[in-house]
């Protein structure tokens, strides 16, 4: 069987360590051999004589296996580090393959069983997996295109993302600024964590290390409505790494403003609009240029990455009034 992990999120990536998946047989099954990932655990074997089967628990947890796997035991889309990237930013990059050979499971649909109680960790919690659903068969296509092969039986499941139970604190916070105005809105304090009031100049423990700030974010997205023409108005985004431990390889941002139906020129940064409302044009995807901008370096000197919009302005619609610029 071939397993296919597709991210298909439009904006959040699965990071190093990377994904897990795991499931629980719905018999007595178990994995003779593996392709382009392994199980973390072999479990109890001992019933076996001469071969040794690659895993027997009832409910394996499998990962990716690493860059650099020797070619024989690869498949396609495999072998990133658990790695997926966002289904916008680099579709070809945003699934992954294993290849498992299954035993004592029966050789034809209907003695084959779905397994059940999958999970997906990626590489933390936040992902809730509904029932495997069998769909229709999965076609092949040879590599001339000459001939067609199926699947004996293909089965989807769907798991859902949910930044509650991912992560209790934000990932990021946001201040303000603006050229009529001397006064910069920063971060709400202790907007991820807070300082050690017991010890005055020193920080709370915080995985991963944090520079010490009023927010104690792992990183800052700055907003400043920089200049404003006749038909025309420019806003500067500066996102910065607070973060001693971690670069942001191909972050992204994702920003919602009125006035982004009307954007006109972007600098530096890649753009896609995002339309969850179908009809209501407000959202949009930012991401670095590959090879220029797209990793966002760890704290320091180099930790931010920078870019200006120009937007439109809509007669009907623009005002510097009650912070509609923000």
């Amino acid at each position: 069987a071939v397993v296919t992990i597709f991210n298909f999120q439009q904006y959040r990536h699965i990071q190093a360590p990377g994904w897990t998946l795991g499931w629980k047989w719905s018999k007595k099954e178990v994995i003779w051999s593996m392709m382009g990932g392994q199980t973390t655990e072999q479990g109890d074997c001992s019933r076996f004589k001469g071969n040794i089967p690659h895993c027997c628990k009832k409910d394996p947890t499998v990962v990716d296996l690493l860059p650099g796997t020797p070619y024989n035991q690869q498949i396609a889309n495999c072998c990133k580090g658990g790695v997926l990237n966002s289904w916008v930013q680099d579709p070809a990059t945003a699934a992954s393959s294993f290849q498992v050979s299954v035993g004592q499971a029966g050789t034809t649909n209907k003695t084959v069983r779905v397994p059940k109680n999958f999970t997906l960790k990626a590489p933390g919690p936040g992902y809730t997996c509904g029932p495997a659903k069998i769909v229709k068969p999965s076609r092949f296509v040879t590599a001339d295109k000459r001939r067609v092969t199926q699947a004996l039986m293909t089965w989807n499941v769907t798991c859902t993302y949910s930044q509650f139970l991912a992560q209790k604190t934000p990932t990021c916070c946001v201040s303000l600024s603006s050229f009529y105005n001397e006064t910069i809105v920063p971060c709400p304090q202790c907007a991820c964590g807070c300082q050690n009031t017991s010890q005055p100049g020193s920080c709370v423990d915080y995985v991963p290390l944090v520079q010490c700030t009023s927010h104690m974010c792992p990183v800052r997205v700055h907003w400043h409505v920089k200049q404003n023409y006749k038909e025309y108005w420019r806003v500067k985004v500066t996102i910065t790494n607070f973060n001693y431990n971690m670069n942001y390889t191909q972050w992204n941002l994702v920003v919602q403003h009125p006035n982004f139906d009307n954007l006109t020129q972007i600098f530096s940064f890649n753009y896609k609009s995002l339309t969850p409302y179908t009809a209501i044009n407000d959202t949009a995807m930012l991401w670095g240029v590959k090879f220029y901008n797209d990793l966002l370096s760890q704290a320091g000197q180099l930790g931010n990455v920078q870019s200006e919009l120009l937007f439109r302005k809509d007669k009907a619609t623009f005002t510097f009034e009650k912070g509609w610029a923000f």
